[in-house]
């Protein structure tokens, strides 16, 4: 803007802000203006007026935009501090005003940068020093794409305008490539993350329980997501997802198998796996009979394989909990739709109200409908409704258009069903409760189960025992693969050994219990001995002192395998006693609220050199595969359509990415704990 018959104003008073470096003070008539040097922009100039409205526009100023504002407020604190010192500038022989006057010519004199709406590329490796503050394209390109990665934000949003203009009025300086270079930005942290898990389980000294999850999409695709739970050498249990595969449409056992087999070749961990957690109890049968066969080509499995499968025990509470929905779907159809009928109108839900209270129905619960795609809110809906059942009886006689009103048997079953589910529920609580849980917690809860059934499965009503049967058979499987390997890892907490296992077996096996109390004491000091034996033979190819057992590829210490197992056993029984008797016959160690497993066993390991490698491996069991996000839904894990539409070596990069990320310890980058991958989609 041009100013016309304007003379420079008499300054009655020193300008004392650095803003005025940026800005002619000018007069015109009674009024006085500040013009700014550098868009020539008239603003209020008077005394009165202040400073904030100029160091505002300084800001905002496309033609200094350039300039780091950043200096004005390095200036302003200097000349703040020299101000200060009077005795200083005395003995110098300078004035304030001089001393001020240098600051402002020395700092604010701008750097002779031009702003250009389409700035020239920058080499990918160039620094750019505005006065104080550096500028690094490249680190700030990187910044961008693990922000991307981490918060799983859609590659295209560098593309969308307001993301541009807002990179753009934070720094000018910073060129916001396109969609495709920021995938490869991406896909150059995926590789070196990548590198940094292999080097971490490489080095592990204890061994790896592999997770297993199936994924699908809503194009109806499949993934495989293998995920490494382990317990590193600070006693902290750790996942890192290895894999995100995305399956042939006509995939089989053999192809899922050999999926996984690359899996372990490539990450190099097929040596060191103790077990596998798969997610359901009997479709990969076939599957894991391949891996295990596989496996011991090279090396014998521990205890023959027995601990290899485990199973997801939330995906048979998911099983259970459908097998009683489906056992007692007219049931909760009439549940519901009586709920729908109250709740279809004010008038409705008025008279249902009154009824309510002349049954003498006082209850601060409302009627709600469930979600039928999440079983949880179904529970809801049963437990309200039994509550409201008196008014439901007399509804149908002050309601001709209520035609779903329930009988006095199906009530009671109504009312049981409810007891099943609520009894599922808060074991499921406990299992999602716990964001890393370690697998001494499970025990007790699956003998519970086990004790309730049993009851369950004596009702002499004919419909609530079929129920509890057909509970009971998909709980059979489930226990009769993994009830030793969690009794075992329940012997591994002090605060329960042997005690807890002689407990509940009593309850559930009744005479038989001495026998079964056996076979579990035998099959931990089996474990143990194995443990023991390769802690005195460590394996060379591997490097794993202690977890490893004898390599079977040499054939003339195969032919004597049996021969150092015999001479393990009677120098065994020769020495003093060992790690695993010294531990049970100690007592018990005291039950708090406080107690960590993981904290106990570091600071016993010196105690308990074999045994605490032992715990290492079995504690580290991922027993539920599961987060809360799918715990309660009828579906399984569906991927988002965003990165379903990925291709496969970006997907994989994006969904492996974002773990590693924000599994870095604080300090390194951000934390995000809590942050879940793309959200699953409810499937039935």
């Amino acid at each position: 803007m041009e100013i016309l018959n304007e003379i420079p104003a008499k300054k009655t008073k020193r300008l004392t802000s650095v803003v005025w470096n940026h800005f002619e003070r000018v007069r015109k008539a009674d009024a006085q203006y500040a013009v700014c040097v550098h868009c020539k922009k008239k603003l209020s100039g008077s005394s009165n007026s202040g400073t904030t409205h100029l160091r505002n526009h300084l800001l905002r100023c496309l033609k200094r935009s350039n300039y780091d504002v950043s200096q004005i407020l390095s200036a302003k604190r200097k000349r703040k501090e020299t101000s200060q010192s009077p005795l200083r500038q005395s003995n110098l022989g300078l004035t304030t005003t001089y001393e001020e006057g240098k600051v402002k010519d020395e700092i604010l004199s701008p750097l002779p940068l031009k702003f250009d709406q389409e700035p020239k590329k920058e080499e990918p490796n160039q620094t750019i020093n505005l006065g104080s503050v550096k500028f690094d394209q490249e680190r700030s390109r990187l910044d961008l794409a693990r922000m991307i990665m981490l918060h799983g934000y859609p590659l295209a949003m560098v593309d969308h305008v307001g993301f541009k203009i807002f990179v753009k009025n934070l720094q000018p300086m910073f060129e916001v490539n396109n969609n495709g270079a920021v995938e490869l930005d991406c896909m150059a942290i995926y590789s070196k993350e990548k590198q940094k898990v292999y080097e971490a389980v490489h080095h592990l000294h204890g061994r790896i329980n592999l997770a297993v999850d199936m994924w699908g999409s809503p194009e109806s695709s499949e993934y495989i997501c293998l995920t490494a739970n382990y317990i590193d050498e600070d006693w902290r249990l750790q996942k890192k997802m290895l894999n995100f595969i995305s399956l042939d449409p006509s995939h089989t056992d053999d192809i899922l198998s050999e999926v996984i087999i690359k899996s372990l070749t490539d990450w190099a961990i097929d040596r060191k796996l103790f077990s596998m957690t798969f997610d359901d109890c009997s479709a990969y049968e076939v599957m894991v009979f391949r891996i295990k066969d596989w496996l011991s080509q090279n090396r014998p499995l521990l205890k023959n394989g027995d601990l290899f499968d485990v199973r997801c025990v939330t995906h048979l509470l998911k099983s259970i909990v459908q097998e009683v929905m489906e056992s007692c779907r007219d049931v909760t159809h009439k549940i519901r739709e009586s709920v729908r009928h109250v709740k279809s109108s004010q008038t409705v839900l008025g008279k249902f109200n009154e009824i309510a209270q002349q049954v003498g129905i006082n209850s601060g619960r409302r009627l709600v409908l469930d979600c039928p795609m999440q079983w949880n809110s179904t529970y809801l809906m049963l437990e309200a409704a039994i509550e409201y059942k008196g008014a439901f009886c007399l509804l149908q006689e002050h309601d001709a258009s209520y035609t779903k009103a329930l009988s006095e048997m199906e009530w009671e079953w109504a009312s049981s069903v409810a007891g099943y589910i609520k009894f599922l529920l808060e074991f499921t609580n406990i299992v999602i409760g716990n964001k890393y849980p370690t697998a001494n917690i499970f025990f007790p809860e699956i003998c519970d189960m086990h004790i309730q059934l049993n009851e369950w499965c004596k009702s002499p009503d004919e419909f609530l025992s079929s129920v509890a049967l057909k509970m009971k058979l998909k709980f059979d499987v489930y226990w009769s693969k993994c009830s030793m390997v969690l009794a075992i890892a329940a012997i591994l907490d002090p605060r329960f050994k042997m005690k807890l296992v002689e407990y509940y077996f009593q309850q559930i096996y009744g005479s038989a219990a001495p026998c079964r109390i056996k076979e579990v004491s035998a099959g931990l000091r089996e474990l143990f001995n194995e443990y023991s034996m390769a802690s005195s033979s460590p394996d060379e190819d591997s490097g794993l002192p202690g977890s490893c057992l004898p390599s079977s590829s040499n054939s003339s210490r195969d032919k004597l395998k049996g021969f150092d197992k015999f001479l393990f056993e009677t120098s065994q029984s020769q020495s003093m006693s060992s790690d695993l008797d010294k531990y049970l016959e100690e007592p018990v160690f005291p039950r708090n609220y406080d107690f960590s497993i993981l904290n106990w066993w570091k600071v016993h390991t010196p105690r308990y050199p074999i045994l605490s490698m032992m715990a290492r491996d079995v504690l580290g069991i991922p027993v539920s595969t599961l987060g809360p996000e799918v715990a309660f839904s009828n579906g399984g894990r569906v991927l988002d359509q965003y990165h379903s539409s990925l291709s496969p070596d970006t997907r994989e990069a994006l969904l492996c990415g974002q773990d590693w990320l924000r599994m870095e310890p604080e300090g390194t980058t951000l934390t995000l704990s809590n942050s879940p991958l793309p959200l699953p989609v409810e499937t039935s």
